[in-house]
């Protein structure tokens, strides 16, 4: 019996809470369909520019569910593939084969490799009686990014370090502060004539200290001792970590002023975190619905993930990634703003 009370007692406590049952059966829901639109998505085809191809093979690499674009001839061959976001180039000349992919997605890299060695082998190879030559075909293959050795992993590693970086200084400032409201630490606070502004600044310093030790130990561990990829400055690559646990930092805060316990606060994870993952570069966002790619524009994850692997893959600097460093910037400022005035309404300052 005593057990029944304390079941019934549990239940009505749950029962009342109405943002808790809320959270508690939408946001499973809210996961479930995301996933469902991700790993439901279109088919992904690479786009393969051509130089000097014939009318035969350019049919042969459409059938094989290439969008190819013809070019006459091309000054730069890196330049072309960059401007114009195309996943490699094929120059065919009267003794030579040269592809050049962009690698930033090694698995189509690696398949825009081996259907056009399959396509040209098979052009070369009328008879059966020529097979002896063709197996000597040489294609020369190079990669803007990386090399025939690199992986997937290699390429979203990075975006994992921002991302464990934004979720523990999320979760670490959210829970922090609000146990300082439930402690009844901010209702002392309130007593003194400090002003919305000088909180939050506190706030933000303190645990923005933490954080930026916590980024320090993630990126140094990550790169010297895990050996994940680096091209770029690790500067640089600090420097975009510190603006993302800023980020996490301020939303944190933020969200922690709707949550009326850590229950509630952890409960935001599903709903706030998990589906920046889905938008980050992880999974393929061509492959997505257009409504849905979309949604990658309005998550900081994204451009976290922009910034990140533009510096440790691609080796590019700063000056490269200002548009997402600056996107970052305008999130941290209008989620201070919203702090602000979440503790006018919920905290009564």
């Amino acid at each position: 019996m005593r057990v029944i009370a304390l079941v019934k007692r549990i239940l009505l406590q749950i029962r009342r809470d109405k943002r808790t049952l809320a959270l508690l059966f939408f946001a499973p829901l809210l996961v479930l369909t995301l996933m469902n639109f991700v790993f439901n998505g279109n088919e992904i085809k690479p786009e393969l520019g051509v130089v000097g191809a014939n009318k035969p093979l350019i049919e042969q690499l459409e059938a094989a569910d290439i969008i190819v674009k013809p070019y006459e001839e091309v000054a730069d061959i890196k330049d072309t593939v960059k401007e114009n976001k195309l996943d490699g180039l094929l120059q065919l000349t009267a003794d030579s084969f040269i592809l050049t992919v962009t690698n930033d997605n090694p698995t189509i890299a690696k398949m825009i490799e081996m259907k056009v060695k399959q396509l040209l082998q098979l052009q070369a190879q009328p008879s059966f009686e020529q097979a002896e030559a063709t197996n000597q075909l040489a294609i020369q293959t190079d990669y803007i990014y990386g090399s025939s050795e690199t992986v997937s992993f290699d390429t979203f590693s990075p975006i994992l370090i921002g991302y464990f970086v934004f979720f523990f200084v999320f979760l670490i400032s959210g829970i922090g502060l609000l146990n300082e409201r439930t402690t009844g630490t901010l209702e002392r606070l309130m007593a003194t004539p400090i002003r919305r502004f000088e909180i939050i600044a506190g706030y933000l310093i303190s645990y923005g200290i933490l954080a930026f030790i916590q980024t320090i130990i993630i990126v140094l561990f990550s790169i010297h001792v895990l050996d994940i990829i680096l091209v770029g400055s690790i500067w640089d690559v600090l420097f975009i970590n510190i603006i993302t646990a800023l980020l996490a930092l301020s939303l944190g805060i933020l969200l922690s002023s709707f949550a009326s316990s850590e229950f509630q606060m952890i409960q935001f994870i599903p709903l706030v975190i998990v589906p920046q993952i889905f938008f980050s570069g992880i999974f393929p966002l061509e492959g997505m619905a257009d409504w849905l790619q979309g949604l990658a524009y309005i998550m900081p994850l994204y451009y976290v993930a922009e910034a990140l692997k533009g510096i440790m893959y691609m080796g590019l600097g700063l000056s490269d990634v200002v548009r997402p460093v600056l996107i970052l910037v305008a999130f941290i400022v209008c989620f201070i703003i919203l702090n602000l005035f979440a503790l006018k309404k919920y905290r009564k300052l």
